[in-house]
């Protein structure tokens, strides 16, 4: 740091907390209340980018925004979800917003806060913080015992667009769904959204009634799941004058058995599981849709996420008409639209980029230890969660194939027990380190794309942490047998250093 630095610095304050909360999304919200539960004792704040919470839920404006999980599992496991599983932004925010005011979080959370730097000092076992008042201009400073990265695993500023040739000759609106405008008038537009994810597959029957017609433009075709925006039991259940609390966590108990269940098949027999889902789809589309070119991927169920599609809103809209699917490559941009490799050519006054997004593992911020650069992708991860080299810090990063609240609540318990075990021994610093069994495994990629391969993950695994061959050192994604094996890590096994 230059001397000009430290001397604005002196004449700041820099404020100390127990924990420091990177993040007011879901992750960020929820361990702040688990904070408050399980460590009432610890002083804590959490610092926000944006100028709300909602993480996001807050950041992304395109018609249509929903989960493409059902809130019952989203949703936290200690505050019940009372309305239709696939809920909207605004419909999230909202229950988030219960929570903080519910539990007197508010005034915890610091927003307009970009953190810029995050510095470890084994001298004085503390991170110093950076941070920006995005409002005013200003530095701040804070000091932390422990730092808890909860700030999501991409880049909220822009999304991720491939560049084709003759974009710059586009001349209609070229925009991506993270960076939607909220001017942007596509009423009887010609619409192209390329992409077949969940975003596309919301966005396009969000519009479809209101443009002229609306086309999805894939390389290849996803997986979708189809059904009522509705769970019947949590209905039978309400009729039956059953208590919230109950049918939370009944339905819960439920939705998570299926989807354990829909798992395994989809490795045991994805053959079987691949034909259920396209069997669904027929049914929507009739049998004299293209399933086979438009809805048939080429790898097996759940190598890259399913969306839900509810009340099967995206098929109705292709079958009347107003929504259609073209799988195809693009060749390049032209002034009215796309040509294809194909030949065929695709007229547009609005492009849409549903293509991802950028991974951003550690939100942007300069992290040292020691005034050493941390390079994430050096350290070995425990349970993906804890870092080898890196003390006081922990990470969520949730599930691919069941919802991201289940594992941001199974590592709030974690940390929450391991503050507690550190004061009672007297520990000021810990981290993960390697046993002397773990030291000739072999490292590897952070996840094995024969397991999971979204473009996202391939495009940035070289900047994620190597995992091991044992279920110690790696993010294992099977949120069934973590919930019973989270709650028995051995904090004295060897694989902690305390000082």
């Amino acid at each position: 740091m230059s001397e000009t630095a430290t001397l604005t610095r002196s004449a700041q304050t820099t404020e100390h907390f127990d924990v420091l909360i990177v993040g007011a999304g879901i992750s960020g919200v929820g361990g702040a209340y688990h904070l408050t539960q399980q460590c009432p004792d610890k002083s804590f704040v959490v610092l926000e980018a944006q100028d709300s919470f909602g993480g996001t839920w807050w950041t992304h404006r395109y018609p249509g925004i929903r989960s493409d999980s059902d809130l019952h599992t989203f949703g936290y496991r200690f505050k019940p979800w009372t309305s239709a599983p696939i809920a909207t932004a605004a419909e999230i925010r909202s229950y988030m917003g219960e929570v903080i005011e519910e539990n007197g979080l508010a005034p915890h959370i610091r927003y307009h806060h970009k953190i810029s730097a995050a510095r470890w000092s084994s001298q004085t076992n503390l991170w110093t913080i950076e941070a920006t008042r995005t409002d005013t201009g200003e530095s701040v400073w804070f000091t932390a015992n422990f730092l808890w990265m909860c700030q999501g695993y991409y880049r909220h500023s822009v999304g991720y667009t491939p560049q084709w040739d003759g974009m710059d000759s586009f001349k209609g609106t070229i925009v991506h769904p993270q960076t939607w405008p909220e001017d942007l008038d596509y009423k009887g537009k010609k619409v192209v959204v390329i992409g077949s994810g969940a975003t596309a597959a919301t966005l396009v029957p969000a519009i479809a009634a209101d443009v002229e017609h609306v086309t999805m433009l894939q390389r290849s075709p996803t997986y979708f799941r189809t059904g009522r925006n509705a769970i019947a039991l949590a209905e039978e259940l309400r009729a039956l004058q059953i208590q919230e609390e109950w049918i939370h966590e009944i339905v819960r108990k439920k939705i998570l058995f299926e989807q354990d269940v829909f798992t395994r098949r989809s490795f045991n027999e994805p053959e079987k599981v691949k034909q259920e889902l396209l069997g669904a789809v027929r049914a929507e589309l009739g049998p004299d849709y293209d399933v086979e070119t438009h809805f048939t991927p080429s790898y097996r169920p759940w190598r890259q996420r399913i969306a839900f599609v509810p009340d099967a809103d995206l098929f109705k809209g292709i079958a009347s008409g107003k929504a259609s699917v073209v799988t195809d490559e693009i060749e390049r941009f032209t002034e009215t639209g796309i040509q294809l490799k194909s030949g065929k050519a695709l007229d547009a006054d609005i492009i849409v980029t549903a293509t991802g997004f950028h991974l951003n593992v550690l939100g942007d911020i300069a992290f040292t230890i020691d005034d050493e650069p941390l390079v994430f992708a050096d350290t070995v991860t425990f349970r993906g969660m804890m870092f080898t080299g890196v003390p006081n810090m922990a990470w969520v990063f949730g599930y691919f194939r069941a919802s991201w609240t289940l594992r941001s609540d199974l590592v709030a318990d974690f940390v929450c027990r391991l503050l507690k075990h550190m004061d009672e021994k007297g520990a000021h610093r810990v981290m993960p380190a390697l046993r002397p069994q773990d030291k000739d495994m072999p490292l590897l990629p952070w996840i094995d794309p024969e397991n999971f391969n979204p473009g996202y993950i391939m495009r940035g695994m070289h900047l994620l942490p190597k995992r091991g061959d044992k279920p110690h050192w790696q993010h294992t994604q099977d949120y069934w047998a973590e919930k019973d094996e989270f709650p028995a890590i051995d904090l004295d096994d060897g694989t902690f250093v305390y000082g």
